[in-house]
Parts: structure tokens; C-alpha cells; sequence
């Protein structure tokens, strides 16, 4: 597998990591709510290393091929956005919150999630990480899909972990605008959940 191939894949990974979306809605509140961004970052790690080990088995190939599959994923990953945005709009997390008691668990869960039924994780996963792959590579496309599903959880949990450390210490101390950047990543997220589900309803 061409070095070079990683490389472009890494690069537009990264661009579409470093958008404002979900992940980074679901980082900056769990990282306000607690001590750690840790759990919350390996959460979504996890959920998008489920989805390397799916598309890596094949199965990618299967839903990009199938219309109504990919409407499912699109409907389902766009309700999920849409119950997290409201969730987390209503409660939004605050630098100067107490960190829940016995909520790691469910923050893992709920990261777990957010990335898997991430339509921007699904898309690079599903529609876009097949395309940096190489028949004639000499590697079997599995393991060439899972080098690039490692590439883009290691970019992913150090962006992330920067993201939720970088949050705690701009934002600690400041309740108010804590809460303001919450919702608006709240509001974010549900509006494109939103936008996915109108958008296949209505096509």
C-alpha cells in the first residue's frame, strides 16, 4: 500500500475532523460536565473502530451499493442527531458544573453513538475510505481499510483530546459562555439531523 495513499486519505480526514459537528458537540460537553475528556474521547474512538472493523469485513461495500441501506443508516444516524442535540441543548454542560456521579458508563455508551451513526463518519467510512484503496497494492483491501480506519482513530482521539483539554482551560471559570457554546453545538447538531431526515422524507 503507496505511503502516498495514506497521506491523502489523512489529510482529507482531517479536514473533515476538524468541522464542527457531533463529535465535537458531544467533546466539548462531556469535557465541561467532567474532569476527564478521556471516556468521552475513547468512546468515539471505539464507535468509529466498529466501523472500520464493518466496512473492513465487507460490508461497506454492501450498503454503498444499496440505496435503501444507506437511507436507513442516513435516517437512523439523523434521529440519533437530532435526540442528542435536543438532549444535550436542554442540559447543556457548564465549566462549573459538578461531574455526574456514575455517568461513565453512559457517557461511553452514548459516545459510542454519536460516531458510529455519525453521518460524517459513515460517509468517510462507507463512501470515501474504499476510494484510497488498491486492488494491485499487494495488501488485501481489509488490511488496507484497517490501516486507514487506525490513521484517521489516531488523528481523531489526538484532535479530540486537544479539543476537550483546550475547552476546559479557555472556558473554566466561565459559566455563561460555557453554556452559550454548548447550545450552539447542540443546536448545530440537531439542525443537521434534522436536515438528513427532511431531506429523505421529503426527496
Amino acid at each position: 500500500m503507496a505511503a502516498g495513499s495514506v497521506l491523502a486519505f489523512w489529510t482529507v480526514a482531517l479536514l473533515l475532523i476538524v468541522v464542527p459537528g457531533a463529535d465535537w458537540a458531544f467533546t466539548i460537553g462531556t469535557g465541561l460536565r467532567g474532569r476527564s475528556v478521556v471516556p468521552a474521547v475513547g468512546a468515539l474512538v471505539a464507535g468509529y473502530a466498529v466501523v472500520t472493523l464493518v466496512v473492513a469485513a465487507g460490508v461497506g461495500a454492501l450498503v454503498a451499493g444499496s440505496s435503501s441501506a444507506l437511507t436507513v443508516l442516513t435516517l437512523v444516524g439523523g434521529a440519533y442527531l437530532m435526540w442528542h442535540g435536543v438532549t444535550t441543548f436542554n442540559h447543556p454542560a457548564a465549566s462549573d458544573s459538578e461531574p455526574e456521579p456514575g455517568t461513565g458508563w453512559h457517557t461511553f455508551l452514548r459516545g459510542i453513538g454519536v460516531s458510529s451513526l455519525n453521518p460524517k463518519g459513515l460517509l468517510i467510512f462507507v463512501a470515501l475510505l474504499p476510494q484510497f484503496t488498491d486492488p494491485r497494492g499487494g495488501w488485501p483491501i481489509a488490511g488496507q481499510i484497517g490501516v486507514l480506519g487506525l490513521t484517521f482513530l489516531g488523528t481523531c482521539a489526538v484532535f479530540y483530546l486537544c479539543l476537550g483539554t483546550l475547552t476546559r482551560t479557555v472556558l473554566d471559570g466561565r459559566p455563561t459562555t460555557a453554556r452559550l457554546l454548548t447550545r450552539l453545538s447542540a443546536a448545530a447538531m440537531t439542525a443537521l439531523g434534522a436536515y438528513l431526515v427532511l431531506n429523505h422524507v421529503l426527496a
